[in-house]
């Protein structure tokens, strides 16, 4: 499938780029290349190819949800650069 200068500059035009015109038909001729090997890849038979999510098979690891005991409020606040009335006193953002 052939891209043309015409769609680059249309897709470069949405993204906000300058292109040069040697860019234009550089893009243009790689765009189509990746099309082309699309295409390819659509004629393979993937019927008995189960489908995967991860090359390796990994499942998720979850450890136990625990409750447990926070950290004092003076051991928290213990680096805090300004702190006031047990809290962490930060710059107003308005």
């Amino acid at each position: 499938m052939a891209i043309s200068i015409s769609q680059v500059e249309y897709v470069a035009k949405l993204a906000k780029l300058k292109l040069t015109e040697e860019e234009k038909i550089d893009y243009a001729k790689n765009l189509s290349a990746v099309l082309d090997y699309m295409e390819h890849l659509k004629e393979i038979d993937t019927r008995n190819v189960v489908a995967t999510t991860h090359v390796l098979p990994l499942q998720n690891v979850f450890r136990e949800d625990v409750v447990k005991p926070g950290l004092p409020i003076k051991e928290a606040l213990a680096n805090a650069p300004d702190q006031q009335d047990g809290y962490f006193k930060v710059p107003r953002i308005l």
